[in-house]
């Protein structure tokens, strides 16, 4: 589906179908690409393991901590690869800073690259970035498997483009737009009653939002858990 045909079928589940309209382009463009952006969130459909800029970082020797793509919310799988030909390659084991604290409490200053515990490294994920431990002895790259947001917003300029995620999911997107049209704090436009319905299907569909700690539920340490936010 375009986006074209997203806000004429906006327009039309909402009764919103004569000029002036009660809602702009510009908001209902707003509201999909929030919608499409919790969808993946809450559902994780789009995996990512091909992409270099988002799933190869270069590792500097000396230097433990990695900015991550900004479209990475959780990480699936890690590893790193020697810059040196004939370095050994390994998997990170990714971990919580409460589970090092408890299992390898020295692991801020750690610096036995070559001799970790049991051969191990581990990665920690950070709101925006990873650190590696124990901090590389040599260069590198990180390499990530994850799975992300969609890598461009819809525009209002551009009306025959289409949400990144696949096309079966399109028309569910509708929901939470309705959902935030009709939560709009105007006494002609709000109607809780529909919004409350439109949200509640949009979350039957796609799954209940995880909490603020969703980034870091692949954590070995932490079990998997999706927990819906209480308005």
């Amino acid at each position: 589906m375009t986006l074209g045909d997203l806000i004429r079928r906006f327009r039309v589940l909402a009764d919103d179908k004569v000029v002036p309209y009660f809602w702009s382009n510009v908001d209902i463009v707003d509201w999909l690409n929030d919608a499409q952006a919790q969808a993946c969130v809450r559902g994780r459909l789009l995996p990512e393991d091909a992409n270099p800029d988002i799933c190869e970082v270069a590792v500097t020797a000396g230097v433990h901590t990695y900015k991550l793509h900004p479209a990475v919310y959780e990480l699936i799988r890690t590893g790193f690869r020697p810059a040196a030909p004939g370095g050994r390659p390994c998997k990170f084991s990714i971990k919580s800073r409460e589970w090092l604290d408890a299992n390898y409490p020295e692991w801020r200053d750690a610096d036995d690259w070559q001799h970790t515990q049991d051969g191990t490294r581990y990665l920690v994920q950070n709101d925006t970035t990873v650190r590696i431990v124990p901090t590389p002895a040599e260069d590198g790259t990180l390499t990530i498997e994850a799975y992300r947001l969609p890598l461009e917003e819809l525009s209002p300029d551009d009306d025959s483009a289409s949400p990144e995620i696949h096309t079966a999911h399109h028309e569910h997107l509708l929901l939470w737009a309705l959902h935030k049209a009709f939560s709009v704090p105007d006494a002609e436009l709000i109607d809780p009653e529909r919004a409350q319905k439109a949200e509640e299907g949009f979350t039957a569909y796609f799954g209940p939002l995880p909490d603020s700690d969703m980034r870091r539920i692949t954590r070995e340490d932490v079990a998997h858990r999706n927990e819906a936010i209480l308005a």
